[in-house]
């Protein structure tokens, strides 16, 4: 139900031309907007606060049902070994069978979910957000490397300035003192 709910976001979201925003939030801090654009369509811009990933499918994908909800049920996205496996299941009751009748038959529901979540893992999407997400990351943290060796710079070079700066004062006083006039201020 959550993936038909998805697809027809996405669909109503391509309809408008709004691409499909989804927006999560990365151990950092930093906010990750995936957004699927078509055709010619322009990818949002990114900021300091948010990563924007963008997956670009063509334009005659825009108004479609996502691939991965075509023809679910279609007998030719089946397997021989899937079409097999329902057979041997067809009057299955009792104990680990997920069915209404006889006893027990409740404890194989838990079975069918975890194997039902497999298989929608398995489908899959035909966009790698979690692999682009991790480049946007990467490509992000390059600049701050470089950017904390120009700061590291720039610090110690302010302070090698002001160690000089009070070495010369000691060095005045110290004159001044041998002369015998006041110190310096």
């Amino acid at each position: 139900m959550n993936r038909l709910l998805l697809a027809a976001s996405t669909v109503l979201a391509g309809a408008l031309g709004l691409g499909t925003p989804a927006m999560a939030q990365g151990a950092d801090g930093s906010r990750v907007n995936m957004v699927i654009v078509y055709g010619d369509d322009k990818c949002p811009e990114t900021n300091d606060q948010d990563i924007v990933v963008c997956a670009r499918k063509e334009e005659g994908e825009r108004y479609r049902i996502p691939e991965p909800f075509r023809n679910p049920g279609s007998t030719n996205n089946t397997s021989w070994t899937e079409r097999v496996k329902s057979y041997e299941m067809v009057g299955a009751t009792g104990t680990l069978s997920c069915s209404p009748v006889g006893s027990g038959g409740w404890t194989g529901c838990a079975n069918q979910f975890v194997h039902n979540a497999y298989l929608e893992k398995k489908m899959g999407s035909d966009v790698a957000f979690s692999k682009m997400i991790q480049d946007a990351r990467a490509e992000r943290e390059s600049h701050v490397d470089a950017d904390a060796a120009a700061t590291q710079s720039a610090v110690e070079k302010e302070e090698k300035a002001y160690d000089e700066r009070q070495r010369a004062k000691a060095e005045a006083d110290e004159a001044a003192r041998a002369a015998g006039t006041a110190p310096a201020k």
